[in-house]
C-alpha cells in the first residue's frame, strides 16, 4: 500500500474521502462503503465523535479499515474528548495499531451533540495537539520525558479558503506548520477565484493542499451552508443553479469544481454526507 504522505512527496494529486464511524460496535457498514472506494481514493479520513455526536473510536476504525480494506486511513483527533494525558495515549496507541496520518481539530462543543450535559475537556486545542504530535515525532513527551520509541505520523491540520483575511489565514497557517503540521485539509469551497487566491497565498509555504468539496443536494442546503455556516460562502451564480436544478446541478457543479481543483491544488477532500454513490460518481466523471 502506498501511503498518502509518499502520494504527496512524489506530487501526485490524492483524493481522500470522509467517513462517519458507526454508531455501532460493528465496523461492518464502513467496510462496505470502504469497499466501494477501494482502488479510487487514496486515503478515507474518519471523523472524531463529528458534530459531538457518539460515535465508534476513530483510531481503532482506521486501523481496521486499513488492515481488513488495504486502504490508507486518516484519523481524527480532537481535544474535546480528553486531556493532554488521554490525547498522548491516543496517539501512542494510535502509532503502534499502525495509523499514522492524523487530522488534528479542536472539535465541536458537546452542547451540540447527542450528549449536550456531557462536560468538554478542550485542555488545548488543535494548536496544542499539532505540539502534542510533533514531541511525539520527536521522541518525548509533552513535558520532556523521552519515549522508548518514537512515532511517525504524518500530521495534517485544517485551512480556510473562505476567510475574509488571507493574510492572517497566512499566519495561522505559518503556526501550524512550527508547531509541527505536514498538509492541510481545508473546508468546502465554492468560490474558485478564493480558493486560487488562497493556493497562491500559502503555496510558498510548502505543505500539500487538499481542497474541501462537499457536493450540494438541495438549494435549501447551499443557502444554509451560504447563510449559517462561517467561512463558507457559495457564488450567486451557484445559488442561482441550485434553486433551478436542485441535486442534478449540485452534481454539475460538484464536477466542475473538482476538475479545477486538479488544475490548482495537490488534492481534493470530499466530504459526502455518507452519499458513497456521488463520491464514485464525480470520480468516474473526472
Amino acid at each position: 500500500m502506498e501511503q498518502l504522505r509518499e502520494k504527496h512527496k512524489q506530487g501526485k494529486f490524492t483524493i481522500t474521502v470522509e467517513l462517519d464511524p458507526p454508531k455501532s460496535a460493528s465496523a461492518e457498514k464502513t467496510f462496505q462503503e470502504a469497499r466501494l472506494l477501494a482502488g479510487k481514493v487514496d486515503a478515507i479520513n474518519i471523523a472524531d465523535c463529528p458534530m459531538a455526536k457518539m460515535r465508534m473510536s476513530p483510531i481503532a476504525l482506521a486501523h481496521l479499515i486499513k488492515s481488513h480494506e488495504g486502504i490508507d486511513t486518516i484519523f481524527h483527533l480532537t481535544c474535546r474528548d480528553r486531556n493532554v494525558i488521554g490525547l498522548q495515549s491516543e496517539l501512542l496507541g494510535a502509532a503502534a495499531l499502525g495509523v499514522d496520518n492524523i487530522l488534528t481539530l479542536t472539535g465541536d462543543k458537546p452542547s451540540t451533540g447527542d450528549h449536550p450535559d456531557a462536560k468538554p475537556i478542550f485542555e488545548v486545542d488543535s494548536m496544542g495537539l499539532l505540539k502534542i504530535a510533533n514531541d511525539l515525532n520527536n521522541g518525548e513527551d509533552l513535558t520532556g520525558n523521552p519515549l522508548d520509541v518514537k512515532t511517525n505520523f504524518y500530521i495534517g491540520t485544517t485551512g480556510n479558503p473562505g476567510a475574509d483575511d488571507l493574510a492572517l489565514e497566512k499566519e495561522k497557517i505559518i503556526r501550524k506548520i512550527e508547531a509541527g503540521a505536514h498538509f492541510i485539509q481545508t473546508q468546502p469551497i465554492y468560490d474558485l477565484e478564493k480558493a486560487k487566491r488562497f493556493i497562491d497565498v500559502v503555496a510558498p509555504l510548502g505543505l500539500p493542499v487538499m481542497l474541501g468539496l462537499i457536493p450540494l443536494k438541495s438549494y435549501k442546503m447551499a443557502n444554509y451552508l451560504h447563510t449559517k455556516v462561517p467561512g463558507i460562502s457559495l457564488t450567486d451564480e451557484i445559488l442561482k443553479r441550485m434553486e433551478v436544478g436542485g441535486k442534478e446541478a449540485g452534481l454539475e457543479i460538484a464536477v466542475e469544481t473538482l476538475r479545477e481543483i486538479k488544475k490548482i491544488a495537490h488534492g481534493v477532500h470530499i466530504m459526502p454526507l455518507n452519499d458513497i454513490q456521488t463520491v464514485l460518481y464525480l470520480i468516474d466523471h473526472v
